[in-house]
């Protein structure tokens, strides 16, 4: 291995996800014309917050949670990445996301760096005031690190518009004036981007739809699993029932349903929108949430959380597209057995899944001009630029008889290293 020092992890960032992003870069080192000294600064991020977030509960007590903010990567532009709320938040699985986001922002070409936060704490056993408090304290010990220019959150896992809007607000407020463009993933009446909540699902579907015309798969024809059923899910289900596709199977942290005919989405998605449980949905069969990858079907669809597919499980799957929707669903030694699979076209999540982070680019560009467009051109514009990274992809892997995942690193990589060359080390 020329671009990369033996894999040496230091103990901060101990984590299986972020030993699956160091073997994913090592996997492309040589491949890709790069300066060796470029590629061993990515190894690491090059700044990690860690914060205490001390916060006030409704009952009086005080209660401090951990806070992270890791900026893998500043060279192309400001960081850029999603805020989660979620109790198995760690050092490591945050900077395993940062550096994972610039590789997608490298892929796709966009003018930001690598970035990731999270708090760990479970939301859904807060109160909508104590979730305030800890976005507020959260956002006020993260000042000094984040701006328009330097590092800008969006929502992820736990979090939404309103946690987005409390950011906003906070930051605003210490400096004096409105800026709007510190966050993206806001409501559209706070200088949100139309188009922005379905930008991630809507990606997926149109990557799906190019590999489906490649293998000549009818989509009408076509057998759908679905591994989660939040912002991301819930719309590729939609989108891809609109479509003619049918939707067997789909899970989420309450477990999982079953229709061979097809799940009604839309009932579905009123049945949720209730607050009740997924699997409480009475129009489909109750099936163990894990055992739903192991279904046949054209179409898989993981997008949910990273590492859902591993070793024990891969030689299981049984689709002919695997759509990366979720951040890192399938572990490396998984992607070993995934990859002698012939029959089986991965789409992986720095493409798949790029549709969220291209929208946030230009709900960043909007606030920073006051020049907001319509939703047919946010999607228009993400469709053209879905569809060109996707043929960039297919056109280096099958140009160099190497996996889409393969491509699509170093393509993503490459761009990083090559800008971290050009700029050179200062001092």
């Amino acid at each position: 291995m020329q671009g990369v020092a033996a894999l040496h992890i230091e103990p901060a960032y101990q984590n299986p996800f972020y030993k699956q992003t160091l073997e994913q870069l090592e996997s492309v080192a040589d491949r890709i014309d790069a300066n060796p000294s470029s590629l061993a600064r990515l190894r690491y991020p090059r700044r990690s917050v860690m914060v205490t977030v001390p916060i006030e509960m409704d009952d009086g007590r005080t209660e401090t949670f951990m806070g992270y903010r890791v900026q893998h990567s500043l060279t192309s532009g400001p960081g850029k990445g999603g805020l989660r709320y979620h109790p198995d938040v760690n050092l490591g699985e945050v900077s395993a996301l940062a550096v994972l986001m610039s590789w997608k922002c490298g892929l796709m070409n966009l003018p930001f760096g690598g970035a990731k936060g999270g708090v760990s704490c479970d939301p859904l056993k807060l109160t909508p005031g104590e979730l305030e408090r800890l976005t507020r304290r959260f956002t006020l010990e993260m000042i000094p690190f984040i701006g328009p220019m330097v590092d800008v959150m969006a929502p992820d896992v736990g979090t939404n518009e309103q946690v987005m809007a409390w950011i906003y607000d906070t930051y605003s407020m210490h400096m004096g004036h409105s800026v709007p463009q510190i966050v993206t993933g806001k409501n559209v009446a706070l200088r949100g981007t139309a188009g922005r909540r379905e930008a991630t699902g809507r990606g997926v579907v149109y990557c799906i739809e190019e590999a489906a015309r490649l293998l000549a798969l009818d989509l009408t024809q076509s057998r759908v699993v679905i591994q989660g059923f939040g912002n991301v899910g819930s719309v590729v289900a939609k989108e891809l029932a609109h479509r003619g596709a049918k939707v067997i199977a789909i899970a989420d942290v309450t477990g999982g349903l079953y229709n061979a005919n097809g799940i009604n989405i839309e009932n579905l998605g009123r049945h949720v929108a209730t607050g009740r449980p997924l699997n409480s949905f009475s129009e489909a069969d109750a099936i163990a949430g894990e055992k739903i990858m192991e279904l046949e079907c054209e179409i898989l669809v993981p997008a949910a959380m990273e590492r859902a597919i591993t070793r024990a499980n891969a030689d299981k799957v049984k689709c002919r597209i695997l759509a990366e929707a979720a951040n890192g669903p399938v572990s490396h030694d998984a992607d070993v057995i995934l990859g002698e699979n012939k029959d089986l076209f991965l789409i992986p999540d720095i493409l798949c899944n790029a549709g969220g982070v291209v929208v946030s680019y230009f709900e960043w560009v909007q606030d920073i001009q006051m020049f907001f467009w319509s939703e047919e051109e946010v999607v228009r514009r993400l469709r053209e630029i879905m569809i060109s990274r996707f043929e960039e992809v297919h056109r280096y892997a099958r140009d160099n008889n190497v996996s889409m995942r393969t491509a699509a690193l170093s393509l993503g990589v490459g761009r990083i290293a090559q800008e971290k060359t050009q700029r050179g080390l200062y001092p």
